[in-house]
């Protein structure tokens, strides 16, 4: 429509002392636009003081601009006014589109139009003087109007919603560049992209524009606010606040589609202050970038700027408290430096799995020269589990970051002992990875346990892993950790979780049991009191989100124990209803043996493989249909049978669950 009006200044009117006068132009070419197959048609009756003008262009194309229209048709009344001004409003339609209004009123030295839809109205004037400028007024304009000219920048993207106000110069000289200039206002804007790579919805602005198109290049500068509403680049979302955010860009576009921002500012008060440049590549990847940034208050950036990137990380409920500040510097893709300076700064998972309080530090990450440089923390927590104060001396060059020397971190009446930390950050098509080695030292496991709302466990935990690696999302652990309880141990090796910091973390593990005091054991678990010593294994434990999904358990007594070994009633009813079995009966050998406090055994043994939520069930050997959990000794001899092998495992946990509680008891019938 913007052509047409351009158009229509420069087009000589036909002369009005004819009655019937037409014209056939098969191809008229103007500075903004190419006309084809236009007809202009004047109906003036003799003495009248109007004429009928018709016109119609079988096609018009701005290639500039990026429009083209087909069938375009204008017919209104043309009067003649004073001092040589003609004017003619009527109905505009053009081919695949709803009708709209255009008035114009044009002499030797100035041309004006205005074309309104509905609420929305946009005027053009020109003035001979000054033929190579245009200015246009909106008012309420849908910005899918300014799709086609969006298109010439940015071929991907599409308007889906908005309404533009303001005043804006179209300069379209003979020789330089298409330039569109002026301050506009911009309200509930929506655009995405094909890709969904990149959208915006219900976002607010007052910008001042500045767009010029050269034959090799376009240059874009925009000085302004934005107010409210949503945005997405990538992993990036941004929830715009309520407050203005000051925005400075200027951008110039290559031949390949390659972006290049020498100049962004971006103005958030106390939450976020941002001031640099960047490179784009043709897919809109970030290849070079120089950026400050900092924020005085922490607390807004979760909801405003980084739900999207915690969330992938699976942090999506971090509550952030604090000041910091960063600078980093990219070149081909490439990290070359960060760094960042965090001053008392609080990080609280909102799930509770961990809190960072009172980090400080000036962390920097190095591709060129060494650095070095500290972090450290007040105090800490990991899924409840209270750590004391640390402080990491740090390296960085060859692009990663690692400790200078071992670090000790006091935690539940013994230590962890950091012995090497090195952190590579995400490079080309590879993700975050470190690795770590770590000795843990003398963990009081009733502090643990009191942390866990475990049962009343007594201990001490030790061990050391020699190498933690973390890549592909992904933990893999080498050696083991020693648990040192109920008077035995309880080693953890083969440990690895996959997605540890996203959804559903998936954890795997063998664990062996060796000498635990049985007596000590049942008496914290309240399964009724069994003396010996208890051996066996998990293998192949497999949990996801915390949940089992497999494994291959054998928990037996050792048959090297030469000490007592004798079981309660209550005991043998829990191992029962654990193992399916039936229990103490109501035969008259069943009622006799309830005479008895505990009895002697000789071994026990239960075991479960568990797999797609079903648990085989076996034990020390078959018994009909059974098989055998207790085998007895001495008199009376007892032996218990269990007689379901495959339990659903919700029914097993159930089952386990109501003997802890004490509510498996023996029934005397």
């Amino acid at each position: 429509m913007l052509t047409l009006l351009v158009w229509l200044g420069l087009t000589p009117l036909v002369p009005a002392h004819a009655r019937v006068a037409s014209a056939h132009i098969d191809r008229l070419s103007t500075p903004v636009a190419v006309l084809e197959d236009v007809e202009v048609r004047l109906d003036w009756p003799a003495g009248a003081t109007a004429g009928e003008l018709s016109l119609r262009a079988g096609q018009v194309r701005a290639d500039d601009l990026g429009y083209r229209w087909r069938d375009l048709r204008w017919t209104c009344p043309l009067q003649r006014g004073g001092q040589g001004r003609w004017h003619c409003e009527g109905r505009l339609s053009q081919a695949g589109a709803a009708p709209v209004r255009l008035a114009v009123a044009i002499d030797v030295a100035r041309t004006d139009a205005r074309l309104v839809a509905g609420t929305s109205s946009l005027s053009l004037a020109r003035n001979a003087a000054a033929p190579d400028l245009t200015r246009v007024d909106l008012v309420q304009v849908p910005v899918s109007w300014a799709q086609a000219l969006v298109a010439q920048a940015w071929t991907g993207a599409r308007l889906k919603g908005g309404r533009l106000d303001g005043r804006v110069d179209l300069r379209v000289p003979e020789k330089g560049p298409l330039q569109v200039s002026g301050p506009l206002r911009l309200g509930g804007f929506s655009l995405d992209t094909a890709d969904g790579s990149i959208a915006a919805e219900g976002v607010s602005a007052a910008m001042r524009i500045d767009y010029r198109q050269f034959p090799r290049q376009t240059l874009l500068t925009l000085e302004g606010e934005l107010r409210g509403g949503e945005m997405l680049a990538g992993n990036a979302y941004i929830a715009l606040p309520d407050t203005p955010v000051g925005v400075e860009l200027a951008a110039r576009r290559w031949p390949d589609g390659a972006w290049e921002l020498p100049q962004l500012a971006w103005n958030d008060g106390a939450a976020l202050q941002v001031r640099g440049a960047l490179g784009l590549d043709s897919t809109l990847e970030l290849r070079d970038a120089s950026l400050q940034v900092r924020s005085d208050d922490l607390a807004p950036l979760q909801a405003r700027y980084l739900s999207g990137w915690l969330g992938l990380a699976g942090l999506a409920d971090l509550r952030m408290d604090g000041a910091a500040s960063a600078r980093l510097q990219m070149h081909a893709g490439t990290l070359r430096e960060a760094a960042v300076e965090l001053r008392e700064v609080d990080l609280r998972d909102g799930r509770d799995r961990f809190q960072l309080l009172g980090i400080n530090g000036r962390p920097v990450l190095s591709a060129d020269g060494r650095r070095e440089s500290t972090l450290g923390w007040r105090s800490a927590a990991l899924h409840g589990l209270p750590f004391g104060a640390g402080t990491f001396p740090l390296r960085s060059e060859g692009g990663s970051i690692a400790l200078v020397r071992p670090v000790s971190v006091p935690a539940l009446g013994g230590g962890l002992t950091f012995e090497a930390l090195s952190l590579h950050p995400p490079r080309q098509a590879h993700g975050l990875a470190f690795d770590f080695g770590l000795s843990v030292e003398n963990l009081d496991i009733g502090q643990l346990a009191a942390a866990m709302h475990w049962p009343a466990f007594q201990g001490n935990l030790s061990g050391r892993i020699p190498r933690v690696r973390y890549a592909e999302d992904r933990l893999d652990f080498d050696g083991a950790l020693t648990a040192h309880i109920f008077g035995g141990s309880v080693e953890v090796s083969g440990l690895s979780m996959e997605r540890p910091f996203g959804t559903a973390p998936t954890l795997s593990a063998d664990i062996a049991l060796d000498d635990l005091d049985l007596q000590a054991l049942t008496g914290v678990f309240g399964f009724g009191e069994i003396t010996g010593a208890l051996d066996g294994h998990v293998r192949d434990l497999r949990l996801v989100d915390w949940s089992p999904q497999g494994f291959d358990a054998d928990l037996h007594t050792d048959p090297q124990w030469r000490g007592r070994q004798r079981i309660s009633q209550r005991a043998v009813q829990d191992l029962s209803s654990v193992g399916g079995g039936q229990g103490l009966g109501s035969s008259l050998q069943a009622q006799a043996l309830k005479l008895f406090d505990d009895f002697g055994y000789r071994r026990i043994d239960i075991r479960c493989q568990l797999a797609e939520e079903i648990c085989q069930m076996d034990g020390l050997g078959s018994a009909g249909a059974g098989f055998i959990i207790v085998e007895g000794k001495g008199l009376p001899r007892l032996t218990v049978v269990g007689f379901n092998r495959r339990v659903d495992w919700p029914t097993l946990v159930k089952r386990l669950g109501d003997v802890t509680r004490g509510e498996s008891k023996p029934v005397f019938q």
